[in-house]
This record gives C-alpha cells, sequence and structure tokens, in this order.
C-alpha cells in the first residue's frame, strides 16, 4: 500500500484530557471545538491556508480570542487536525485509510489552490491520481472508507473514480495482472505458486460494503466482457463473507462479522438479485444453500421464487443432502422441508415439459427421480415425516422417470422401519406407490420376506413372479399347449390374513413358508384352495387406492377386496412355479446389510 509524506515539522500537539493544544511560545488565539475536543491554536497558519477561516476570522481583531464550532465537519476530529497540522507544516502520513477523510474535510475548510498555492486539496489530489487510483488495493480500500462520508465522498466524485479503477483492473487479462492478490480461504495455499487465477479479485472485493459491491458487480455485468460463472464466484466469495452460516464446507476470509436477521436478508436479496441469468453461472449447491438460509430468514416471495425457479433449472446437478432444507415454520414438528422440494421438481417439471422428448431429455428426468428417491431415503428416517407428504412427493414423479422401482421400495422399507406404529390405511397408501413388475429378482425376493409391509404387496410380488413363470414356459411349449396350461383356481384373501399372522406367531416348517430363502408352501395352497371368500388378483403392482375396485387401462383386469371374485392361474402351477422361483433365492446371497440411503436395513 502507497502512501505520501508532507511536512517536515515535528508533531507539537499534546492532549489534556479533552484539549488538544500545540506547543509554541506565543499564545493560542483560536479555539475550535470538534465534537468533544476543543483545539487550542492560532489564527494566522490557519487563515492563511483555509479559506473558510478568513471568512470566520474577518470580523475579529487581530488581537481578538477566536472560539468556533465546526462540529459538522466531515470525518471529524481526526480529519481536522490532518488539515491543522499540515497548516503548521507538521509532518503527515497520508494512505488510503485516511485519504477520503483528509480530501473531504479540505474541501469543507476550502484549502484551494485560489487561497495559497500548494495547497492541501492539490497535494492530496495528486496522491490520489498517481497512487491510489492506480493501485488495486488501496482502490479497495479507499472505496471502503467512503462509508464514513458517503454524501462527500458521492459528491466530490471519489466513489465514481475508485469504481472505475476497480472496474479497469478487473477486466484486465490476468496475464497483464501484476499486483498482489490474496486468497485466504481454505484450498488456495496449494495455488499460490499458479498463475493468476481469472477470478483473482473476487477475495479483495468481499470486503466492501453491500450498496458499493452491488455497484461494481453491476458494472462488470454491463460490460459483458466476463464469463458469467466468475460474477458467480464473486457473489458465492461475498456470501461466505456476510452469510457465514449458510455453508460449513468453505471458512470466511476474516472473522464472522455479527449481522441481524434484517441485515442478512437485505445481503441475500441483494446476492439474488445480481445472479446472472446464464444457466451454470452459480453451483446448485450454492443456490439451494441460498434457499435454505432464505427459508429461515422469510425473504421476499420474489427472491424466494427466483430461487426456486433457477434451482429448478440445475436440479439434476443437485445431491440428496443438499435438499436437505430446513423447515422455515416453528410449528412444524418434522426437521426437513419436503414441500419445498416439492416445489424444486414441480418447476423442474415445468422446465422438462417444454422440452423435445429426445434420449437426453429422457436421460434427465430419470436422473433427477433417482434423486428424489434418493431425498426419500434420507427424510423417511424422520420419525414426525407424515406419509401423505411422502407420497404427494413420490406420486410427483412421472412414470417414465423410474423404470425400476427398487430405489423408491427402499424408502418405502426405511419408513416402515422407522415409523412401526403405522396403521393399516398409511401403509396401504404409501405400498401402493409401488410397481412390483419394475422390481428387481432381489428386490422381490427381498419384499416376499418383508414382514412390515402390507399382505397385498408381497401376494402381488407372488402372483408377479407367477406370471414371469408363466411366461417364460409358454414360450417353450407349442402354441396349442399354451392355452391348457393355464387354469383359472381361486385363491381366498381370508386364508392370506390368516396365513400372515399365523406365519408372524410361530416358527414356519421349511415347507410351509412363503419365503424358505424364500419358497412358497403346499400346506398354505391346500387352505387357500378351500377359500369362500375370494379375491382377484393379477401380477401387477397397481392396488385399488379405495375399496372399490382399480380398473388398469389396456389389461381388463381388476383387483377387488369386497367383491370376492379371483381369477387366479391353477393351484398346482401357482405351487411349482412360485416354489421352484423362489427357491433359487437360496443360492443368491443373501441382502447385505447397508446404509438407509443406499440399502436396506
Amino acid at each position: 500500500m502507497k502512501y505520501m509524506k508532507l511536512g517536515t515539522r515535528p508533531d507539537t500537539f499534546f492532549s489534556e484530557e479533552s484539549t488538544r493544544t500545540i506547543i509554541s511560545d506565543v499564545p493560542t488565539d483560536l479555539t475550535i471545538r470538534v465534537n468533544n475536543i476543543a483545539y487550542l491554536l492560532h489564527k494566522l497558519p490557519l487563515i492563511s491556508k483555509c479559506g473558510l477561516m478568513q471568512q470566520l476570522c474577518s470580523d475579529s481583531e487581530e488581537s481578538e480570542k477566536v472560539t468556533l464550532d465546526l462540529h459538522d465537519i466531515p470525518g471529524g476530529e481526526n480529519a481536522f487536525e490532518l488539515c491543522a497540522k499540515f497548516c503548521y507544516g507538521i509532518t503527515i502520513t497520508l494512505s488510503a485509510h485516511n485519504f477520503v477523510s483528509a480530501f473531504c474535510a479540505a474541501k469543507f475548510l476550502q484549502m484551494t489552490e485560489t487561497v495559497e498555492k500548494g495547497n492541501f486539496i492539490a497535494n492530496l489530489e495528486t496522491f490520489f491520481s498517481s497512487c491510489i487510483l492506480n493501485g488495486w488495493k488501496d482502490s479497495i480500500v479507499t472505496l471502503q472508507t467512503t462509508g464514513k462520508v458517503p454524501e462527500w465522498s458521492e459528491n466530490l466524485g471519489i466513489i465514481r473514480r475508485c469504481i472505475d479503477s476497480i472496474l479497469e483492473k478487473i477486466l484486465k487479462p490476468p496475464a497483464k495482472v501484476t499486483w498482489s492478490f490474496t486468497y485466504t480461504r481454505l484450498g488456495y495455499e496449494r495455488k499460490r505458486h499458479l498463475s493468476v487465477p481469472k477470478d483473482w479479485w473476487t477475495e479483495d472485493l468481499s470486503d466492501l460494503d453491500l450498496d458499493l459491491f452491488r455497484c461494481i458487480i453491476t458494472a462488470v455485468r454491463s460490460t459483458n466482457m466476463l464469463l458469467p460463472r466468475l460474477i458467480g464466484e464473486a457473489l458465492h466469495v461475498y456470501a461466505c463473507r456476510w452469510l457465514p452460516d449458510i455453508t460449513k464446507s468453505s471458512q470466511p476470509s476474516k472473522p464472522p462479522v455479527a449481522q441481524s436477521a434484517a441485515r442478512k436478508q437485505q445481503i441475500l436479496e441483494t446476492i439474488v438479485s445480481l445472479i446472472p441469468v446464464d444457466g451454470g453461472s452459480v453451483s446448485i449447491g450454492f443456490l439451494l444453500r441460498l434457499l435454505s438460509l432464505a427459508n429461515l430468514l422469510g425473504v421476499s416471495p420474489v427472491t424466494k421464487s427466483e430461487l426456486i425457479w433457477r434451482s429448478g433449472q440445475q436440479l439434476e446437478e443437485a445431491k440428496p443432502n443438499e435438499l436437505l432444507i430446513p423447515t422455515g415454520i416453528s410449528d412444524e414438528q418434522h426437521s426437513y422441508d419436503i414441500e419445498l422440494v416439492g416445489a424444486l421438481f414441480e418447476s423442474f417439471l415445468r422446465l422438462w415439459r417444454r422440452r423435445p422428448r429426445e434420449r437426453q431429455s429422457i436421460r434427465s428426468i430419470i436422473n433427477v427421480a433417482n434423486l428424489i428417491d434418493s431425498y426419500l431415503q434420507v427424510i423417511a428416517m424422520d420419525v414426525n415425516m407424515p406419509v401423505q407428504k411422502v407420497v404427494s412427493l413420490a406420486e410427483a414423479v412421472p412414470e417414465i422417470a423410474r423404470p425400476q422401482h427398487d430405489e423408491l421400495y427402499k424408502a418405502i422399507h426405511i419408513y416402515l422401519k422407522e415409523h412401526p406404529g403405522l396403521t393399516k390405511a398409511d401403509k396401504k397408501q404409501l405400498c401402493r406407490i409401488l410397481d412390483c413388475q419394475k422390481l428387481s429378482p432381489d428386490t422381490r425376493s427381498h419384499v416376499v420376506r418383508n414382514e412390515s409391509l402390507p399382505l397385498r404387496t408381497i401376494v402381488q410380488v407372488l402372483f408377479f413372479d407367477q406370471e414371469k413363470g408363466y411366461r417364460a414356459q409358454d414360450q417353450k411349449l407349442p402354441p396349442q399347449e399354451q392355452f391348457h396350461n393355464r387354469q383359472t383356481p381361486q385363491l381366498s384373501m381370508n386364508h392370506l390374513s390368516n396365513f400372515r399372522s399365523h406365519s408372524s406367531k410361530q416358527a414356519p416348517k421349511a415347507e410351509e413358508t412363503i419365503c424358505s430363502e424364500p419358497g412358497t408352501s403346499k400346506g398354505v395352497h391346500e387352505k387357500l384352495r378351500k377359500s369362500d371368500t375370494t379375491l382377484k388378483m393379477e401380477p401387477r403392482s397397481d392396488i385399488s387406492r379405495d375399496k372399490g375396485a382399480e380398473r388398469e387401462s389396456g389389461k381388463g383386469k381388476e383387483v377387488t377386496e369386497e367383491s370376492g371374485v379371483s381369477k387366479l392361474e391353477t393351484i398346482q402351477t401357482l405351487q411349482k412355479r412360485t416354489g421352484s422361483h423362489l427357491s433359487q433365492g437360496k443360492s443368491r446371497e443373501r441382502w447385505p446389510k447397508t446404509t438407509c440411503v443406499s440399502g436396506y436395513r
């Protein structure tokens, strides 16, 4: 940082309580009060250089003592003392830290060339043009100090000239950057030996006040000479500096500044308004952290909608843990705002529906669906999360986005395990979103052994396996024998329920279990054959949401609970198929114990 020294005499000012006096053999005849300090000085040195003093002391006699109040001088007592010492020829040191206050005070005292050549203002102008504006850090510090006298700095053009100087240096190619730059955030130590990065200016700029920072970023954007991601990086650094609680991975360059909620809200709204419209200018993680903080601070609906729209554009790039947005309402018992994530997904869907149905578009919606399913696996562990909200978000995913339902089943399995007191109706509501035809063989094997699932879901998986077995057998038989190979027995829903309750109370024999690694009991089917109340089953997983029936388009099949009419394959073939297929699980490895997100517990 550059500095300039003026004057040659030693400093002879001394303080006594609230009085500042200059040591001299000549008695003082001028008292100037600035705020709470009284300066005992001489009229002659000040009148010779200050046009204002000439006006104020023109009516007094030379020997008369004069007392003046200059409480409104910009910069206060420190700025006035610099001007007074210059008048006495006492050595003063000027730098970017005190230039603004000294320049404004000199303008206030009218220390111009018309009063005396080589006056204070001329020296300050030379220092400002040749030293401060030519330096990077000096311009930043000078602009930062204008906050003490904003009106004077604006009227005298100091702010404008500093911003122009900073803008010129930001737009200069990095290869021509010769001044020092700082990187104090985590991870930048290893970059010091490399060439100057393109975002070298973002760290120093984060020290500025919000209004000044906004002015510079707005000026940079208006030139259209920098990549949008560089502007986004500057916004990210500024957020880390002034909103340190939005991220745990970044460390602020300075000690965190205490900010009120209203101030944080103002900073956040300003940052959002400065984000370039170009996609990818900021990361989805940064957008979601801003949205998380906006949810807690209660920002304006316009700002929140803007963040949701921007996040929806880049939702495919998000990670499940980045969607864990705390609830902003104090009376909410669950930890995460699932409704806000639903709004993000709806924003993504609106944009996705406008795209042509190409391979890339399908891959995009599948990736986001996998993200939602992974998110559901995390929030399923929240014991206070309502089942209705989980179902609502799961159902929002289009059918085309889930070619497989394994990840969705994991979320359902975790939710049922963490909510053992769930009612049958809630279990049914949760499991109806599961399509058994889209489960892998290993997952269907786990479903059959899962005692927390409703019986209807397990039976559907069994009959889907049976249906697959018939198709495989039909392909091997001549066409005339395929029809005779399939018959229609009756299956009792009451016996299924009795079997379920019976199997949970006592250890079944190997030949009487539904899943003997897993297999199907012959004895159970003997009981099922004797049923009076029947249930029409099908190998699909679409279960009626009502107590009546659900018709599946294009299939012509129905699932009813009350009518009792069932259309099934023969009992002998069912035994043979389910037993032979599910018993193959013996050769498979059992489901490994994995984390709640990637597997089943």
